[in-house]
This record gives structure tokens, C-alpha cells and sequence, in this order.
């Protein structure tokens, strides 16, 4: 059986020292930006994996090569309508929408 490193820490609790605990404003605002640049990595690599240019998928959703350029790189907010746009008629995929609710609110 191997030793456990003592200064090693589970992801939460890393972002709960350096960030705050959830519920705070901090936390909040660090989780909302999370979500937005998941969105912009999700795009880039299905686009990637689709074999498309940013140009290309550009051009297949009515869109510039800048914007998704942007959006790639979490610098632009999205509009629900433009993003089931992108994966729908520009990756071919489906876009779903959840929600979930935290157990303490």
C-alpha cells in the first residue's frame, strides 16, 4: 500500500482555501466563470474532433471566425439561440440543458 502524500488536497478543497467556500460571493462568481469556459472548451473540442477550421463552423452557423475564435477562448458571452445553432447546425450534435439544485438550498 502506498503512502498518501500529506500536502496533497482534493480539487474542492484547494478552490474552498484559495477561492472560498460555496456559497460565497467569490465562490459564485468563480464557479459562473468556470461554467462559461466549459462551454467555449466543450466547442472547441467537438469542433476538433468534427475536423472543422473555426472558419468553417463559422461559416456553417452564419457566424466570423473571430467570434467563435472568442468564444473558444471564453472572452464572449453566448446567446442560448447562437449556441444551439453552433452545435446543432454547425457540429451536428444536440444541445442539452439540465438543471440541477444544490442539496443545502
Amino acid at each position: 500500500m502506498k503512502a498518501k502524500n500529506k500536502h496533497l488536497k482534493s480539487l474542492d478543497r484547494f478552490i474552498d482555501e484559495k477561492i472560498g467556500k460555496k456559497g460565497t460571493k467569490k465562490r459564485e462568481a468563480f464557479e459562473a466563470e468556470y461554467e462559461a469556459f466549459k462551454i467555449g472548451a466543450l466547442i472547441q473540442q467537438a469542433r476538433r474532433r468534427k475536423g472543422l477550421t473555426q472558419e468553417q463552423l463559422a461559416e456553417r452557423t452564419g457566424t466570423h471566425k473571430s467570434y467563435i475564435s472568442r468564444l473558444e477562448q471564453n472572452l464572449k458571452d453566448i446567446r442560448f439561440s447562437t449556441l444551439q445553432r453552433i452545435v446543432e447546425d454547425g457540429l451536428g450534435g444536440h444541445l442539452e440543458i439540465s438543471i440541477h439544485f444544490d442539496k443545502a438550498k
